[in-house]
């Protein structure tokens, strides 16, 4: 089964640095129950991707696995081969390897790392991977490898490079133009917040406590400039912003945003519930992965 054909049907994007190795587990479980394709995972600072990875997938069979993204300032391009050859290996080429440059706040503010050409890093990077030894046994299809790309540069790369890219905090109108860049042969593997409440307040807030962490990063603001949205509706919460960026409301109108960006171009779409009860903090909001669940769905 290739990569296209795993990510074939909606995937889930989710943190799980607040649960339990254990609790891990119980939720990648019930995330395969549900018919999902592939869980990406982030890197931030927690838990190693790859390591977490190797776990979740001895625990589960069908269930693909993500990375959303891996840092390849944190690796040398070798490391990330052997890293990402072993995994497609040991779990029967379920593992997708997305990789990004991050931002500059985690690599040059927090590590101490030069950040400043992040595209001609990635491609050198790309080059050093191709170009590294692996002398373990090969996984039967080298693991697909999308790079976390939202400016027309970036996509261009990915095009040129990688199989396709993985876009974060974007919207359909984004997905097309992606889509454009990449061409009809490569992998388009689109988050989507959603946020399942018809409760307007309920769904600004939880989008609000979910921007905050973003809206800073010069990478997501700059996107987000260049879909015709102001820095003073980006700091504002404009509805016109909020509304592009993260779907809420019934199942209905969720759905209706996945299968716009299936429409736009994207070969796959991860969602990404945020919870409107925030006093529930971290919990994943089940009602939404159950609702937009693929067996449950008319997603393509």
């Amino acid at each position: 089964m290739t990569a296209r054909d795993r990510l074939s049907t909606t995937g889930a994007w989710y943190f799980t640095e607040t649960m339990t190795a254990t609790d891990a587990v119980s939720f990648a479980q019930r995330i395969e129950s549900l018919g999902y394709s592939t869980l990406w995972l982030p890197e931030t600072l927690g838990r190693d991707p790859m390591a977490h990875i190797a776990w979740l997938s001895s625990q589960t069979s069908t269930l693909t696995f993500a990375t959303g993204i891996a840092n390849i300032f944190h690796r040398h391009p070798g490391f990330m081969k052997q890293s990402a050859d072993t995994l497609a290996e040991q779990t029967n080429d379920r593992f997708v390897l997305g990789m990004g440059v991050s931002h500059k706040p985690m690599v040059a503010d927090l590590r101490g790392l030069d950040y400043s050409k992040p595209l001609s890093t990635m491609r050198d990077y790309i080059a050093a991977m191709d170009a590294s030894l692996y002398m373990a046994p090969p996984p039967a299809t080298p693991p697909a490898r999308v790079i976390a790309a939202l400016g027309p540069k970036m996509l261009e790369l990915a095009a040129e490079t990688t199989d396709g890219a993985h876009p974060y905090w974007s919207t359909p109108e984004h997905t097309a133009m992606a889509a454009e860049i990449l061409g009809p042969d490569k992998l388009l593997c689109v988050e989507q917040k959603v946020c399942l409440t018809t409760d307007k307040d309920a769904a600004y807030a939880a989008s609000d406590a979910a921007l905050s962490i973003y809206d800073s990063l010069p990478n997501y603001r700059n996107n987000w400039k260049r879909l015709g949205f102001s820095d003073e509706e980006i700091d504002a919460r404009a509805p016109r912003f909020v509304d592009a960026v993260v779907a809420w409301g019934d199942e209905n109108a969720l759905q209706k945003r996945v299968d716009e960006h299936y429409a736009a171009g994207a070969t796959h779409v991860c969602v990404q519930p945020l919870n409107p009860d925030l006093a529930a903090g971290a919990s994943p909001h089940w009602e939404a992965f159950e609702a937009l669940a693929p067996g449950n769905s008319t997603d393509s």
